[in-house]
């Protein structure tokens, strides 16, 4: 940042003084005769001569230089997390399944067991 700033003045300087008009010196008039030679001569002074002529309006200045480019701004905070979802619909009843073959009646088997050996 400290150098940016030091090269914007430094620019603007150069600028502007590239853009200043050069003066126009009118040569004086040559004297017609020779200017009279002053004495001084003791006594009271005079009365004052009266005021000049207002000088005339200046130039414009000229326009400055654009600035520079300010830096990048921070990057922003994370945003919050958000809401839970809603909950999702019951689902439909299942089919009913096929009924079973009915059970067969009739033959009893009994299963005796073994004797136990000694």
């Amino acid at each position: 940042m400290k150098y940016a700033v030091a090269f914007s003045v430094a620019l603007a300087a150069l600028s502007l003084a590239a853009c200043q008009r050069e003066v126009v010196v009118t040569p004086a008039q040559a004297p017609a005769a020779a200017p009279p030679t002053i004495v001084a001569v003791p006594g009271p002074a005079g009365p004052a001569g009266a005021t000049g002529a207002t000088g005339s309006m200046g130039n414009t200045g000229s326009t400055g230089s654009t600035g520079s480019t300010g830096d990048t701004g921070a990057v922003g905070s994370t945003g919050n997390t958000g809401n839970t979802g809603a909950t999702g619909a019951t689902g439909y009843t299942g089919a009913t399944g096929e009924t079973g073959q009915r059970g067969k009646t009739g033959d009893t088997v009994i299963v005796v067991p073994a004797a136990p050996t000694r």
